[in-house]
């Protein structure tokens, strides 16, 4: 525990160069907020480097256990440091709220509880879009360099020893040097994206913003109305390849970049099954909205569904639209998407496409098994055999995906919401993406929630962001036995 909390003081400490990034912003663009970020910096800095001196006697080598602790506390510290600044600026912002906003940026969520966004300070706005960039960075390098280690649903198929097409997604021998190959692919990727939004007609700052929540794959806008303020094919294309290229293995964009090739993502039966679901899924309902009349042609349909399917089905959640007015299959279908869609190792939330495409292997052989009992049929994937002790993890975070999708939508139930919302709610702040549910018009924005409805989805998008199994591995007796 005393290890653990050496470590926490450690990252805190660091966390608080992060607020250089706001102040310069207030800086440049005149806001002046600097003094509020400078002393949620002075803060932040303050308690981790107190933690860390208190602790540094009882350090030592950090074990595989420890891990679980460290990422559950980690996001929770990181969440409320990010938190001081948005509750210093805006006062009538209750700490629940401010609270909600950072695990949402840091999760990569995309939910908000503020209105009014387009009259956001410069700095603020910068702020919330920076925390979902450095918490997409550290979701992928959690994903490929931490949990496989925890070997937490499943992911232990990233490990050195494992067979097959993942040992290319062993990175480097070292986590540090992974996150650092993959620190270089994230930034190349958003430098990409900021330098084409802004050649599409963005003013360099909304590209900057866009860009860090695009390649996140959070929700956050600089403007209420998020992408539909811009009016503009053009930048909705840029973002619907952004999001498309985010929501892939960032390992697979690390070998292709290195290789200088990209025949790695066909050999890729995520990258495979996420196009094909897509096109499948975008072209469906650009068909169903003609159909109903929503737009004038196939053309317009087809232009809105792209977008809108591609942004919920990746769990970012910037929108063109308001979807909630679409044919009730729409938006219940995308929501239904953004659980399956992400591939492992990306800046998506949700079961993730491996999973599925893991279960959807293990049922065949079942199939397969009841008419010749006797075959020997291992379960493939990519043309590669999954172990056992693989499947059966697959299937215990399955399990405890609906089993906490279910427990959140009750909780939801008995704090006042109807079933649609609290159903909608439950599953996007789990998958982390940021669906609209409630009336037409709420797409996205959650400020009507009561502090308790508001603390439950805070919950239930650190749960999802973690793997479920990461935080609830610290309420067994188990785990705090010696």
């Amino acid at each position: 525990m005393f290890a653990v909390a050496y470590v926490l003081g450690l990252l805190l400490s660091a966390f608080a160069l992060a607020f250089l990034l706001p102040i310069g912003c207030s800086l440049v663009m005149g806001d002046t907020l600097w003094p509020k970020f400078l002393l949620a910096a002075a803060l932040t800095a303050g308690c981790g480097l107190t933690l860390a001196a208190a602790t540094v006697r009882l350090k030592r080598e950090l074990r595989a256990r420890d891990g679980f602790l460290l990422v559950t506390l980690g996001w929770l510290l990181l969440s409320a440091a990010a938190a001081v600044p948005l509750r210093l600026a805006l006062p009538a912002l209750s700490f629940s709220g401010a609270y909600f906003e950072a695990m949402s940026g840091l999760t990569t969520t995309g939910s908000t509880v503020l209105i009014g966004i387009d009259a956001l300070p410069p700095s603020l706005n910068f702020w919330r879009h920076s925390l979902e960039w450095f918490g997409g960075l550290a979701i992928i390098v959690m994903a490929l360099a931490v949990l496989p280690l925890l070997g937490v649903g499943g992911m232990q198929l990233y490990k050195g020893q494992a067979p097959g097409a993942a040992k290319e997604e062993r990175l480097t021998p070292r986590i540090t040097e992974t996150a650092r190959a993959l620190w270089l692919v994230y930034a190349l990727i958003t430098a990409a994206g900021i330098v084409s939004l802004r050649i599409c007609g963005m003013s360099w700052f909304d590209a900057l913003c866009h860009a860090f929540s695009a390649v996140g794959l959070g929700g956050f806008s600089t403007h209420d109305m998020s992408i539909g303020y811009f009016h503009s094919p053009a930048i909705e294309l840029t973002l619907v390849a952004l999001m498309l290229v985010a929501s892939l293995n960032f390992a697979r964009h690390f070998i292709a970049l290195k290789r200088l090739s990209l025949d790695t993502y066909q050999v890729d039966p995520e990258c495979r099954a996420i196009f094909v679901m897509l096109a499948v899924s975008v072209i469906g309902i650009a068909l169903l909205l003609t159909w109903h009349g929503v737009y004038p042609g196939f053309m317009t349909a087809l232009r809105h569904s792209a977008f809108n399917v591609v942004s919920q089905a990746t769990t970012s959640g910037l929108t063109t639209q308001d979807y909630q007015r679409w044919p009730a299959f729409a938006p219940y279908w995308m929501l239904f998407l953004s659980c399956i869609v992400c591939s492992s190792g990306s800046t998506g939330g949700g079961i993730k496409m491996f999973r599925t495409l893991l279960l959807g292997r293990q049922a065949e052989r079942e199939l397969k098994l009841l008419v010749h009992p006797a075959a020997m049929a291992p379960v493939r994937i990519g043309g590669r055999p999954i172990p056992d002790s693989v499947g059966h993890a697959v299937l215990a975070f399955i399990f405890l995906y609906f089993m906490t999708v279910v427990c959140f939508t009750f909780a939801l139930l008995l704090s006042g919401l109807d079933f649609d919302s609290a159903l909608a709610a439950s599953v996007a702040s789990i998958n982390n993406t940021a669906h609209g549910f409630g009336p037409p018009g709420g797409v996205q924005n959650l400020h009507a929630l009561t502090p308790l409805q508001t603390w439950l989805c805070t919950a239930a998008m650190l749960l999802g962001r973690l793997e479920i199994f990461s935080v609830i591995v610290l309420f067994t007796p188990a785990y705090w036995r010696k």
